[in-house]
């Protein structure tokens, strides 16, 4: 946390390959994003960043994936933040939230430790799609708790897609989002041994993500820092949003799930019963005329 920057460019995420096509590259600037999931869930500075770059993270694995695809990544780390659990689309939309949003620790090397928050665990992505049979599962340690670094590990491991990925988030001292950014390179088969060496001259040669951002650069001026002295073919871009399905047909769904019981007790005792999403923080009121309503029987 330090002192203020120059407005973050908008919200983008961009995708695109090398002139010669053996390089992939996605950079995404979602600052709003992560302030808005920070403000849903009123989480400390460290917890902030650790979900911040979850969610950034998500939208880059989901970004190469097809319509109506969704990529659930789940931290499973043995720190005090807890479970942390993210769910991103094709289209850019993104939601998630952490076991415990007051975690916040002290500073390690003047920076926030989300790899102390997180801890050591597993790292679960789960892809799905409505068309597929069952959804593609993958597990690995995590390596670090840092997120990025875990990601990477992950693609190499269960994907066998060798990548370098990048993700920060940076508070303020008062505390609110100014920066939040990140990017994916991925080098193809058969992609020219030159294009590889320039691309990690590249990526060696940058600052962290989140620096990036605060510097000003918009997405696509990540992505031109990416394929310096390589070129690229056509830009694909889209908004990011923070994002949750909820509504309330879905909170009396889940409602109707307490059972027989639970829901005569509710309706019995005459007063609303209050239901929080986890993955947005939207609350929702139910009456106990809707809890009875809710009755195999009624």
């Amino acid at each position: 946390m330090s002192d203020s920057a120059p407005s973050a460019a908008p919200d983008r995420l961009v995708r695109t390959l090398s002139a010669d096509g053996g390089v992939a590259v996605r950079a995404l600037v979602g600052t709003a994003l992560v302030r808005e999931a920070q403000q849903r869930h009123g989480t400390s500075p460290t917890a902030t960043s650790a979900l911040g770059r979850a969610l950034l993270g998500g939208l880059l694995l989901a970004s190469e994936a097809k319509d109506e695809e969704t990529v659930q990544l789940q931290f499973r780390g043995d720190g005090p933040l807890g479970v942390v659990t993210v769910i991103a689309d094709a289209r850019g939309r993104v939601r998630g939230f952490v076991g415990d949003p007051s975690v916040d620790l002290p500073l390690r090397d003047g920076k926030l430790d989300v790899g102390g928050a997180v801890g050591r665990g597993i790292l679960a992505v789960v892809r799905h799609h409505p068309a597929w049979r069952e959804p593609y599962s993958g597990l690995v340690p995590l390596a670090t708790g840092e997120v990025a670094e875990d990601l990477a590990h992950y693609l190499r491991d269960s994907e066998q897609k060798p990548s370098a990925v990048a993700l920060g988030v940076h508070v303020a001292a008062d505390g609110e989002v100014d920066a939040a950014g990140g990017f994916f390179v991925q080098a193809l088969p058969g992609a020219p041994d030159d294009t590889v060496a320039r691309l990690e001259r590249n990526v060696l040669g940058l600052p962290p993500a989140s620096e990036l951002v605060r510097q000003g650069l918009d997405a696509e001026a990540i992505v031109a820092l990416l394929l310096a002295g390589l070129g690229n073919r056509e830009l694909v871009s889209t908004t990011p949003v923070f994002h949750c399905g909820c509504d309330r047909e879905r909170v009396l769904r889940a409602v109707a799930l307490l059972g027989r019981q639970d829901l005569r007790e509710i309706g019995a005792k005459g007063e609303q019963v209050e239901v929080r999403c986890v993955f947005c923080g939207d609350r929702y009121s139910v009456e106990p005329d809707e809890a009875r309503a809710l009755l195999p029987d009624a």
